[in-house]
């Protein structure tokens, strides 16, 4: 077992706790690397889908996993920044510039959505979200002049300042790139003050405000942040299906998105990561077990949902923690055997939260 004797406070601030962390995540970037010679051009595709939907998880568990706002609209984010990216790279602007101002604008509508998080928090604050969701995607739908309507919108390859990146290899450093930087970006902001403060609003509002964390700044600016990743990650969505349309961000794709972060495990980045290769791998074993089910049973039309529901259903019940925290338990019952106890991770009785300041 591994102890880690700390000498400072920076200690506990770094992005590598110890060498393990440092060679694991290493031998991970050199995978990433060497994939497009590694792996066949349909496997490179997932790999480049999960990477897009870790950048929307990482804001996702930003505000859900850190800063405790639950959004049930968030594909209204993915939508404006899919939505801006196609306009922008239609009018030949250059992809940096582009995305840029696909999270600045996603940003800017977070702030608005933010709001109502001032007044009102749980299942009325999902309402809340709920509605803006359906208002986007009812505007998208109508706003034909400039989105295409129900018709939908085809959406250029990325134009890097007069280069082109139209091939698979191509789009998958630039979507590697981008999710190195955002993943980086949320690490060192939940190692800021700012990230603290987030993490005080999440454990008591009461507590956070007593020690003079302005409640409605830092939870219109994780709204925000959240917002802007959710919209770098729709620029890279519209990219990779070259052809975008409303329906493509309604309320399932929102709850495909919770569903994520929750199975991933809330209040982790790993979370993030480990939730997106389950909403994209899922699919695909669902696929290949279609064929050992009865035919009543593979060719049903709902029966991803119905997996999807269930698969929630058992990590609510019995792994509320998500797939990190099923990880976590391996990983110290190998590092502690024969020692381990089975309730060492048994959740403890919690201090009842205070309502929130009038």
């Amino acid at each position: 077992m591994r102890f880690i004797f700390k000498t400072d406070y920076d200690q506990d601030i770094r992005l590598a706790k110890h060498g393990g962390h440092i060679f694991w995540y290493g031998l991970l970037m050199v995978f990433l690397l060497t994939a497009p010679w590694l792996i066949e051009e349909y496997w490179l595709a997932q790999l480049t889908f999960v990477m897009i939907y870790s950048i929307v998880g990482l804001g996702l568990m930003l505000l859900a996993g850190f800063t405790g706002l639950f959004s049930i609209g968030h594909a209204a984010f993915l939508g404006v920044g899919a939505y801006t990216e196609a306009v922008l790279s239609a009018q030949g602007w250059p992809f940096p510039i582009s995305l840029a101002m696909s999270a600045g604008l996603s940003a800017a509508v977070g702030a608005i959505v933010g709001l109502p998080a001032l007044r009102v928090k749980g299942i009325y604050l999902g309402i809340a979200t709920l509605s803006f969701g359906f208002i986007v995607e009812e505007g998208l739908a109508r706003w034909e002049s400039v989105t295409g309507g129900n018709a939908g919108k085809h959406v250029k390859a990325i134009n890097l300042f007069g280069y082109e990146a139209s091939s698979n290899e191509a789009f998958y450093w630039i979507c590697l790139l981008v999710t190195v930087v955002c993943t980086l970006a949320v690490l060192n902001l939940l190692r800021s003050a700012t990230g603290r403060a987030f993490v005080a609003i999440r454990d008591s509002e009461i507590s956070a405000q007593s020690m003079g964390i302005h409640l409605a700044r830092y939870k219109t600016l994780s709204f925000m942040i959240s917002a802007a990743l959710a919209g770098i990650g729709g620029a890279l969505y519209a990219h990779k299906l070259q052809f975008i349309s409303p329906d493509q961000f309604n309320f399932l794709q929102s709850i495909d998105l919770l569903l994520m972060v929750v199975i991933g495990g809330l209040g982790s980045i790993h979370g993030a990561f480990l939730g997106a290769i389950f909403l994209i791998t899922m699919p695909q074993l669902i696929s290949l077990g279609k064929d050992y089910l009865p035919d009543a049973i593979g060719q049903a039309p709902g029966l991803q949902a119905v997996v999807y529901g269930l698969v929630l259903i058992g990590f609510v019940m019995f792994e509320p923690m998500g797939l990190y925290g099923r990880w976590l338990k391996i990983r110290t019952w190998f590092q502690l055997f024969p020692f381990y106890r089975k309730g060492m991770f048994k959740r403890q009785k919690s201090f009842q939260k205070s309502d929130r300041l009038k």
